[in-house]
């Protein structure tokens, strides 16, 4: 069983795999995420490596009316991955594993971010009105039929 920080940081890093889909961040941050599973190992890299572009291409295809399913999903998918690697280790691997986890994930800038006007590092779970920058337009609507 892990603690409750290692618990978090796995959730993270799932919340931060799912958010970079689709972004510029996407590719640095899939083959950072692809080595830390690896461990060293380059055939284990490889297969973490399509796991993650499964997931962007599933991300990538999702219609408007799945795509917050389709993200919570991956979500939760890649915070049990990293969480059963993490249980799978001794003590002090575990240790380092999550520190290296720490610092892959604060190097891809996986907070909440404001820059100009772009918004990033946010996720939002169910019906959302979000609006960012000067003199834009936002038309809102909600539920079947909006």
């Amino acid at each position: 069983m892990l603690s409750e920080a290692l618990t978090a940081l796995a959730a993270a890093g799932g919340t931060a795999v799912v958010q970079a889909v689709g972004t510029d961040a996407w590719y640095g941050l899939r083959g950072q995420v692809a080595r830390w599973f690896g461990r060293g190992d380059a055939e284990r890299e490889r297969r973490e490596a399509e796991r993650l572009e499964g997931s962007a291409a599933e991300l990538a295809a999702a219609d408007d009316t799945t795509v917050e399913l389709v993200r919570a999903r991956h979500e939760t998918a890649w915070r049990t991955r990293i969480e059963t690697l993490l249980e799978d280790l001794d003590d002090e691997q575990r240790a380092q594993a999550a520190d290296q986890l720490r610092e892959l994930l604060e190097r891809a800038g996986a907070g909440p971010t404001v820059d100009g006007g772009l918004v990033s590092g946010n996720t939002f779970n169910g019906p959302t009105a979000f609006q960012a920058g000067n003199n834009n337009r936002q038309d809102v609507r909600f539920g079947p039929g909006a």
